[in-house]
């Protein structure tokens, strides 16, 4: 059956899609414009986003996996991988976000799978980002699938190359060691480290001032797709919409 994860951001949300066997099938980006929106609007926003991925989620046929709402860890964890999005990134946005993503679920018959959010985004960077030839964002929606599916999170190479933050696969360093008498998660805690260092060299080097890099004819042809901004009518007027989901349900 296969489950697809979403990752969200502070502006835009990445989706990944896989198969039963935990091979990604799909990867795709709905972008959220939210600056200068009111609240109500902001909302109306994130949630038209919401009931679009549920709607995905119902043709395909399969579960919704999403992280368990931890801002503190998310932020540290971000501070790794990037951390100028890290500071950026608005706790409502996410928030909202990860309530509106359950609702929405929960109204459209959607099973809704809940997983810890710790190293999704080292995941997606090391293991899955260059070799699917995607974003960092579409590699930790993918890592946030696999791991609703239960399925490995060891390391799959021994020299990362990961996306630096305008996508370019750049920052090249050695993994650290395993132990395998300890928990993966103790692994991933090490190349958080080496990470941060990466970046950090990267930045002060004047790498990060460079052009992005076009998007790959790989990423095109599973189908990945930039969707306009969720933007609904009459954005400029107070919004009262459905979208607005009820946010005190019972999870």
């Amino acid at each position: 059956m296969g489950a697809i994860g979403i990752d969200v951001n502070e502006d835009h949300l990445a989706l990944a899609e896989t198969d039963r066997s935990g091979n990604l099938v799909g990867i795709r980006r709905i972008g959220l414009n939210l600056y200068g929106k009111s609240e109500e609007q902001a909302k109306a926003a994130i949630g038209d986003a919401c009931q679009e991925i549920a709607k995905t989620c119902v043709e395909a046929g399969k579960p919704l996996v999403i992280e368990r709402l931890n801002l503190r860890k998310r932020r540290a964890e971000l501070e790794a991988v990037d951390p100028v999005r890290a500071r950026a990134r608005s706790s409502f946005v996410y928030a909202k976000a990860i309530a509106m993503l359950k609702a929405a679920s929960f109204r459209a018959g959607v099973e809704g799978i809940v997983v810890d959010p710790a190293y999704t985004s080292m995941i997606g960077a090391v293991n899955h980002a260059r070799r699917h030839g995607i974003g960092s964002h579409q590699g930790a929606a993918y890592a946030v699938a696999r791991r609703g599916l239960g399925l490995s999170e060891r390391p799959s190479v021994r020299e990362a190359v990961v996306p630096t933050r305008n996508g370019r696969l750049t920052l090249t360093f050695a993994l650290p060691a395993r132990n395998r008498t300890k928990q993966v998660w103790s692994f991933w805690a090490g190349v958080r480290k080496r990470l941060k260092a990466a970046h950090a060299a990267h930045a002060r080097s004047g790498g990060n001032r460079l052009p992005p890099a076009p998007r790959l004819p790989k990423p095109r042809a599973l189908g990945a797709t930039w969707a306009l901004p969720a933007k609904p009518r009459h954005a400029n007027r107070r919004q009262r919409c459905s979208a607005g989901v009820v946010d005190n349900l019972p999870w």
